[in-house]
């Protein structure tokens, strides 16, 4: 992985091999990231996206292996308890250009991903719900 910031924006690209989540971690961490929007595509051929029961308050994981398009990948990056947490979405198209997606838990990068975080001047922190079963902004 390498990356630049240009004032609040980070352009980075992650290698093939890569898991995203452990990249994003890594930037947050040597940037002190508290709050950012990420946007990135590129592709991957080992994910895991889950879809969350808000009946059950649980999420459900898909896995899929192969070769898929990151269509998009978005979300945050943000604290809880004061420490690092990010929600991401990613979707993923296939050969037939099939598109499953959901909650990323965990992606690898087959070829190459291309993120842009935008830094957000702010602290956003989140508290669990008992109510909806996820952890919400807390402002």
């Amino acid at each position: 992985m390498e990356y630049r910031r240009f004032g609040n924006t980070i352009v980075a690209r992650i290698d093939r091999g890569e898991e995203i989540l452990a990249a994003v971690k890594a930037i947050a961490g040597a940037e002190h990231i508290q709050l950012a929007s990420v946007s990135a595509l590129g592709a991957t051929n080992d994910f895991t996206v889950g879809v969350y029961n808000v009946d059950e308050k649980q999420y459900h994981a898909n896995d899929f292996k192969g070769n898929f398009e990151i269509v998009s990948l978005t979300g945050t990056i943000n604290t809880m308890d004061g420490a690092f947490y990010t929600h991401l979405h990613m979707s993923a198209g296939d050969e037939k250009g099939q598109v499953f997606g959901g909650h990323l838990n965990r992606a690898v990068v087959s070829a190459v991903c291309e993120m842009v975080i935008t830094v957000i001047d702010g602290m956003v922190d989140r508290r669990f719900s008992e109510e909806i079963g996820l952890n919400l902004f807390r402002f």
